[in-house]
């Protein structure tokens, strides 16, 4: 649900990889996305780069919107703009990619499902959309419809965005989490904060990612451990309380990422691997059956993967080879299998489409970074993400969506 970016293309939810991430965005290693890119350069600013269809090196889907991290270090985001989440100065969707950035000297993105973040090369974090909550980090409950000015927190590496919070991997290994609170999401028992905690509420990780209402950690160890919402046993700490402020056991060592959506958390593990926990009514955890599956499973769902994106009802994975698979619901197409499938209980063995190098996912919507540096996206498109108006597409496109991945750098 909150995608992180890293440098570098690596892909997810605050993650280490293989490109951004976004509302459920992948997360993963080298080259993929998330929480992961350290800076060094020049802060944000807000003026527009010359180049009127540049290259792609990160993704980020949030509940309603996509947003793209060029490698100019350029943002521009498309979609529904009802909280004010592209950031272009108005509350007016779009259905194609614009043409010039909202914000400059950027390293990482992040979509919530109705907010957006960003890291500059400087590690400054500045947040824009809804701020109901205070997930924007100012000090206000303002709707802001356009990147502030100023930085709400420094020496960040990473960011992940969820529902009406956020959460930011500092360079330190510290977490500093804001937005809303009820469900134990910012890691602490406090009540909403408007801005960033001036303290450290989790050390030593390496990584994180956010969901609807719950985040995880990959420490500097390799230990995945979970907080927030647990209605559906996404922590996998083997309890059945509704919500849990603060982590009381790792749940997963020899990890290398983590994942999480809507119910759903998933690790990557070092060796490659992929297990997924919680909610698992449309076979979304992978593991050949539907029910929740709240343990956390002694093996994995499929090896050979480099970075996975979780979403509602459906999980996608990047493998090794650039190759896509998904598996779980396939009711909006999402899993890119064709209008004859209706769902996966299992990865699939074959690739619905090759040459990506990152992925990112939302409730009905997954979408894919290629090697070229232009994007393709597939399943439900009624916010018009995919350029091309609404309606739903079963397979992915053969060609990306225009005005992104062409001629500069």
């Amino acid at each position: 649900m909150a995608g992180v970016s890293g440098v570098a293309g690596r892909g997810g939810n605050g993650g280490a990889l293989a490109g951004a991430a976004g509302m459920a965005g992948a997360s993963g290693v080298a080259g993929r996305g998330g929480n992961g890119g350290a800076g060094g350069g020049a802060a944000g600013g807000s003026s527009p780069v010359s180049c009127s269809d540049p290259k792609v090196k990160a993704i980020a889907v949030g509940g309603s919107h996509i947003c793209a991290l060029t490698t100019l270090g350029g943002v521009r985001c498309w979609g529904d703009n009802s909280h004010g989440q592209l950031g272009d100065g108005t509350t007016t969707s779009r259905r194609t990619p614009p043409a010039t950035d909202v914000l400059t000297g950027v390293q990482a993105i992040a979509a919530g499902e109705y907010h957006t973040c960003a890291v500059t090369t400087s590690g400054g974090v500045r947040c824009w959309g809804n701020n109901e909550y205070g997930a924007v980090g100012d000090g206000t409950t303002t709707r802001r419809i356009s990147p502030p000015g100023a930085d709400a927190l420094t020496g960040v590496q990473a960011v992940t965005a969820g529902l009406h919070f956020t959460c930011a991997l500092m360079v330190s290994g510290g977490v500093r989490c804001w937005g809303a609170s009820a469900s134990g999401q910012l890691g602490e028992v406090t009540p909403n904060r408007s801005t960033p905690a001036g303290y450290d509420t989790f050390t030593q990780i390496a990584f994180i990612e956010s969901g609807r209402s719950h985040s995880c950690s990959v420490s500097t160890a390799g230990a995945v451990r979970c907080w927030g919402s647990n209605g559906s046993h996404e922590l996998g700490d083997l309890t059945d309380v509704l919500y849990r402020a603060t982590p009381i056991r790792d749940v997963l060592t020899a990890a290398q990422a983590v994942n999480v959506g809507n119910g759903v958390t998933c690790a990557l593990t070092t060796a490659g691997g992929v297990r997924c926990w919680g909610n698992n009514e449309y076979g979304q955890s992978g593991v050949g059956r539907v029910g929740r599956w709240g343990d956390v499973p002694d093996s994995d769902a499929i090896t050979g993967v480099r970075a996975i994106a979780a979403g509602f009802k459906h999980t996608c994975a990047l493998t090794t080879a650039g190759g896509v698979r998904c598996w779980g619901s396939n009711g909006s197409g999402q899993l890119g299998a064709g209008s004859g499938v209706t769902s996966l209980l299992a990865p699939p063995a074959t690739d619905v489409l090759t040459g990506a190098q990152a992925i990112a996912v939302n409730e009905v919507t997954t979408c894919a970074l290629m090697m070229s540096g232009g994007i393709r996206c597939w399943g439900d498109s009624a916010a018009g993400l995919f350029g091309e108006g609404s309606g739903i597409q079963y397979l992915p496109p053969v060609e990306d969506l225009p005005g992104l991945g062409g001629t500069c750098p």
